[in-house]
């Protein structure tokens, strides 16, 4: 399920770098760790939904490589993200 547009928006406020980003590894990390929660709560109630545990397993490995690539970029921006999203890594 996307993400109501209202959450969205305040997700990018919150992470973004400057005014007008939308794209950066913070506010894409941050969007993708929001639909993973969103999802992750659906699949406790719908155990067989096989198509949406694909999909879930998909934006996983996303944010494993995004997280990846900023460690890889910037380590002090990487422990940022990882403090203020509650990931432990």
């Amino acid at each position: 399920m996307p993400l109501a547009k209202t959450q969205k928006n305040e997700l990018v406020k919150t992470y973004r770098q400057h005014e007008k980003d939308t794209g950066s590894p913070e506010v894409q990390i941050a969007l993708l760790t929001e639909r993973i929660k969103d999802l992750t709560e659906h699949l406790r109630t719908a155990g067989h939904d096989n198509a949406s545990r694909r999909g879930l397993l998909q934006m996983v490995g996303q944010r494993r490589r995004l997280l990846a690539y900023l460690h890889r970029r910037s380590p002090e921006r990487y422990q940022e993200v990882i403090g203020r999203l509650g990931l432990r890594r």
